[in-house]
């Protein structure tokens, strides 16, 4: 909403926001970044639509992989479908932001969320072993929550986490390395950045 101004004849007209412009020329211009993390793209290759959607999107589309990751063993899902939904909320998340923006406030680095991804089911896969069980045994424990009851957990739930982070990691790794690549050449191309 601009700004109103009084006329000669009393009546209020508004103010344009930049001088030399109408109001009607930069209503839609976003006045500030509607991803949190990066600096603002140029106006001409925003979508603020696109923005609002993916930042609404974003945290239920993660919250969705995880309970995709937590029921896997019991209906359709698990590590692998959670990881690609997770994956696939990152893509969004790059889509509307660009590089400026990696989905998160926090920097993640691929390689290392894959090395812990991969840590974590090749250790889940081997422990059995230590109690003389083969590879890739599973066992159910079940936790006393007090007066919620008890809470199931199998141990191939830990399997899955790693696969649910190396998966994560593939993708961000990809998108890292494609887009940084997709940017150079419209850079090179002379698209304003």
């Amino acid at each position: 909403m601009s700004p109103l101004r009084s006329t000669p004849d009393g009546e209020a007209a508004p103010v344009p926001s930049d001088p030399g412009s109408t109001p009607f020329e930069s209503w839609d211009r976003p006045r500030s970044g509607w991803m949190l993390p990066g600096r603002c793209r140029t106006p001409r290759r925003r979508t603020l639509m696109l923005e609002v959607t993916a930042r609404a999107l974003f945290p239920t589309v993660l919250v969705f992989s995880i309970y995709l990751l937590c029921v896997g063993h019991y209906g359709p899902g698990g590590g692998f479908s959670a990881g690609l939904v997770a994956g696939l909320a990152f893509v969004l998340r790059y889509l509307a932001g660009g590089s400026t923006d990696p989905g998160a406030v926090i920097a993640i680095r691929p390689p290392v969320l894959m090395g812990v991804g991969l840590t974590v089911a090749v250790l889940t896969a081997l422990v059995p072993l230590a109690f003389g069980n083969p590879v890739l045994s599973s066992a159910k424990f079940a936790v006393p929550l007090g007066l919620l009851g008890k809470l199931e957990i199998v141990t191939s739930l830990f399997l899955d986490v790693g696969v649910y982070l190396l998966i994560v990691g593939v993708v961000l790794d990809l998108l890292r390395a494609l887009g940084s690549g997709i940017e150079r050449d419209m850079r090179g191309a002379g698209e304003p950045t």
